[in-house]
């Protein structure tokens, strides 16, 4: 027999899906992935979620969504869909060697910021390493920071850091930004924003306590190489929405997010929608992922009473 409802992935948007679609008696289950919980398990402090003054670890933020929806009923597979096929009714959805079916499927598999991918980088992520300025921008009060990129999100980053750090030097690869000509100018017109150019980073450099000290660049020009003090990093060279499961199944835009039919959460295919940073390249914020998630569980429960009056 078909699920009335499942939920791939179990980020902020997921797990907000799963809740009111447990809370609409729709049993949903939540294929949650190996690695669950999304990009929030990749933070420490938590300080920007509404009812949380005091703050709340990334990870303890994401055991409670999961414990919240899974005390209206909604159950959990601990593993990633390998496939899906949106062309037939019940809609199929495969966990390696099991096999599922779901008259809606909401798909919230999230995004992934992209990573440098040097020594050190892992290590001191949520320690000095971050991908987002608005979420941890905050903690460097007084803190003289890195910006890596050279896209819109970067200058746009660098310009919000420069409202709690005392200086913000961005580092480019090139010798010219690929933004937009008005984001470049904000940038360079602001006192606080330094620029290295035709430069990268090589590794980050830390204590053992796990704080960041510095980098270790290199100018791709002339191969040399030296030290940069810094107190946090900040990495702006785009995110990858996970959607690879999705080609050829769902409409996806140019940059691989899922289109859907604004505001609403419906995509391509009748009874499969989408939520969280799957569709969202300009907020990526927890609170917003989990606001789409609650409309898409009820664009879904909605959908599915239609089908049945």
């Amino acid at each position: 027999m078909a699920e009335k409802v499942i939920i791939i992935g179990s980020g902020p948007a997921g797990l907000t899906a799963a809740l009111y679609a447990a809370r609409g008696n729709l049993e949903p289950l939540v294929i949650e992935g190996a690695a669950p919980y999304g990009q929030l398990m990749l933070t420490t402090d938590v300080e920007n979620y509404p009812g949380f003054p005091d703050g709340i670890l990334g990870p303890e933020l994401m055991q409670q969504f999961r414990a919240q929806a899974g005390r209206f009923g909604a159950r959990f597979v601990t593993a990633d869909a390998s496939a899906v096929d949106f062309s037939r009714r019940p809609f199929a959805v495969s966990v390696g060697e099991d096999a599922y079916e779901g008259d809606a499927v909401i798909v919230s598999t999230g995004a992934t910021a992209r990573m440098l991918d040097v020594p050190g980088e892992r290590e001191l992520l949520g320690r000095g390493v971050s991908t987002c300025a608005t979420c941890d921008g905050f903690f460097f009060r007084g803190k003289e920071l890195v910006v890596v990129g050279g896209g819109d999100s970067a200058m746009e980053e660098a310009g919000f850091l420069t409202k709690f750090a005392t200086k913000v030097t961005i580092i480019h690869r090139r010798e010219e930004f690929r933004a937009s000509k008005i984001m470049q100018q904000r940038a360079l017109d602001n006192d606080k924003i330094e620029v290295v150019w035709n430069t990268v980073v090589e590794e980050v450099l830390g204590t053992d306590g796990g704080a960041v000290t510095g980098l270790r660049l290199k100018n791709v020009v002339d191969g040399s190489e030296s030290t940069f003090g810094t107190d946090g990093l900040f990495i702006a060279i785009g995110h990858d929405p996970t959607t690879s499961l999705f080609k050829g199944q769902l409409t996806l835009d140019d940059n691989g997010y899922v289109v859907v039919d604004h505001p609403r959460t419906a995509t391509s295919v009748d009874g499969v929608f989408a939520c969280g940073d799957v569709v969202d390249h300009i907020y990526r914020q927890a609170v917003t992922a989990a606001g789409t998630g609650c409309a898409a569980a009820i664009d879904a429960e909605r959908w599915l009473e239609a089908q049945h009056s």
